[in-house]
This record gives C-alpha cells, structure tokens and sequence, in this order.
C-alpha cells in the first residue's frame, strides 16, 4: 500500500548544491549545472553523480571527489530544511486534501489494485487536457523568475507521452474520440488563467503533477499494467521517466530550485492557496471520471436491453386493435381452429 502523498505530491536531488545556489549557474531545463557538461550522468544504482571521462579505464567511467563531497552538501541541506521553505509549506498546507484525495473512488481503485481498463482510457483523456495546459504555460512562461527554476521540459513533460497512450488505446484518430467532464475543463481554465495573470502560481501545480507522478509513477504503472492484463509497457508510456535516472535525487534537485524562487510574503500565499486548489481540482476531476463512467455504464447496460428482440404474438395485438364483436368472432375462430387441430393430430 503507499500513501496518496506518495502518488499525488494527480495521480510529488541535489546534485549540484553549491553551483545552482550561485547566481545564473545552472542550466534550466537541464538538470545539470553549467560547471558540468552534458556527459555528465547520474547512476542510479549508486545514488551518486559520476563525471563521464576519456580514461584508460575500459568503462570510461571515473569518481569524481569533488561532486562526491557536493553530494554531502545537498544531503546535508536536505535535513536542514526549515518549515520557512516553500516545499514543507505545500505538505503541511495539503496536508487534509491528501487524504480526501486517498478515498476517491478512482484512487481506491488503484491502490486495491483494480483499476479498469474504461477507468484508464477516461484517465488519460483528462490527463492530456491537463498537461497540455499546464505545459503550454510554463513555456510560454520559461523565462518568468518564478518558473524558470523548475523548469524542466527534458525531464519531466508528459505531453508527448500521454499521446503516445491514447493512440495505443484509441488508435490514430485519437483526438475525434477523446471525453473529458465538466472538472477537466475547470482544471485546465485555471492552469490558462494563472498562466496569464500570475505565473508563479505554476509552480504549486507543477510540483503536485510532477512530483507526484515522480514519486508514484512506477507504482502506478505495475499496478495498472497487472489490473489491465497488459504485456507490455505500450499504453503506459505516462508512468515512464527515462530523463530521469535517479528520481529520489531528482527530486531533491526540484524542491531546492523550488525553495530559491523569491516571492513576496503575498506571492507565497498565493502559491500555497493555489496548492490547496490544485487537489481540490484533481479531487473534482476524480470524482466527476467516475460519475462519467457511472453514466456510460448505464448507457451501456440500457442499449443492450433495448437491442434484445422482444418476442411476442402478433395476432393478440392485432385483436386488441379491433373492435369488440370482431374480437369475439375471431376468437371463437381461433378456439375451433385449435380443437380442429387437436383431433386432427390425436
């Protein structure tokens, strides 16, 4: 079992400490400082960030100390994280929305493991509404102060994959079949709104999407592919980060870039009400994929009844259109046909 925070931080890494906190030195979008060069990778396996060198060594692969000893620096900054950082102020704020999110009914069914196939398929259709939205803003706002920190289009954009789903599961006219309820679009109106008239607001809804599908992704994608009865990977491209080698640094690395953003005193109000409105708006989109999928299933259910052919006599309803005396002479022509018949069989 894991915890709705885990999956939604929708369904929330140092690496280089020392060289983003100073001034202009790291490359957004990147995940690597400007002192690091694009051969820099990070090994999962070994939680560490090693410097890809032309060496005699047949791997090609040398310990770097120095980003050993930076690595350190970020652990140990990650503990000192105060309740004054941004990051521990969503969590605290979001703290009862976790937990509303925990009981949705679309929620339960993938912790229970039973997440069905329509569940899925309605799923991704809001999830593509809402990327859409949510991406076409941060890069249009790429260079705002308040975005520019977190972003990472490389890394974490779902757009492109989510795509990649729909047409596994719709096929290539995708788009002409696609629903989304009335919550999606209410969702999706906000994301432009902010977009518009307070840019930094994206950052509470890109570390509740992002992150969240970070921490819950791979859990999320076993769990749907087994409920599914899928063999392969196809249609779960959404779940998949190959940008992303180390998530837990990854994650470290956001939440630092996120708590250097300078906002005002109101700016980081905003931003935190705005964390409240991001699950609420995810909890209404839950809920309202589930009424959906209520009211197919009844359409559904309706149509197969009324497709059954009803068998009846036609000759009683033709008699119920007559008039009484010609009723009762046809009956009486039909009580002497079926004696008739009767002796003549026996």
């Amino acid at each position: 079992m894991f915890s709705c925070f885990e999956s939604l931080e929708f369904l929330f890494s140092f690496s280089c400490w020392r060289e983003e906190t100073e001034p202009g030195c790291y490359k957004t979008g990147t995940g690597l400082c400007s002192r690091h060069t694009e051969q820099d990778i990070l090994r999962e396996d070994s939680g560490s960030l090693w410097t890809q060198t032309q060496t005699n060594n047949p791997t090609g692969l040398q310990t770097s100390w120095a980003t050993m000893e930076t690595e350190k620096k970020t652990q140990s900054a990650a503990e000192q994280m105060t309740d004054r950082d941004l990051s521990e102020q969503i969590k605290e704020v979001t703290r009862e929305n976790h937990v509303r999110a925990e009981n949705t009914e679309m929620m339960l069914s993938f912790q229970k493991g039973q997440v069905t196939l329509e569940q899925y398929k309605l799923l991704l259709c809001s999830l593509y509404e809402i990327y859409r939205a949510l991406e076409e803003e941060l890069n249009r706002n790429c260079n705002h102060p308040g975005v520019a920190p977190i972003y990472f289009p490389t890394e974490l954009a779902r757009l492109e994959s989510i795509e990649k789903d729909l047409e596994f599961f719709y096929g290539q006219d995708w788009r002409e079949k696609i629903v989304v309820p009335t919550a999606t679009k209410r969702y999706c109106h906000r994301l432009r709104q902010i977009g518009q008239e307070n840019p930094e607001f994206l950052l509470a809804h890109a570390y509740t999407r992002y992150l969240g599908d970070l921490s819950g992704g791979q859990v999320l994608g076993r769990i749907a592919q087994k409920s599914m009865g899928l063999k392969s990977n196809d249609g779960l491209l959404f779940f998949a980060f190959p940008g992303v080698s180390s998530p837990n640094l990854f994650k470290q690395l956001y939440r630092s870039r996120m708590n250097s953003v300078e906002l005002t005193e109101e700016q980081r109000s905003g931003v935190l009400e705005e964390a409240v409105r991001a699950f609420e708006l995810n909890i209404q989109v839950f809920d309202d994929l589930q009424k959906l999928l209520s009211v197919t299933g009844n359409q559904q259910q309706n149509s197969s009844t009324h497709s059954k052919p009803v068998k009846t006599l036609q000759i009683p309803g033709i008699i119920t259109n007559l008039s009484p005396l010609l009723r009762i002479v046809l009956g009486l022509f039909l009580a002497l046909a079926t004696v008739s018949m009767g002796v003549y069989t026996f």
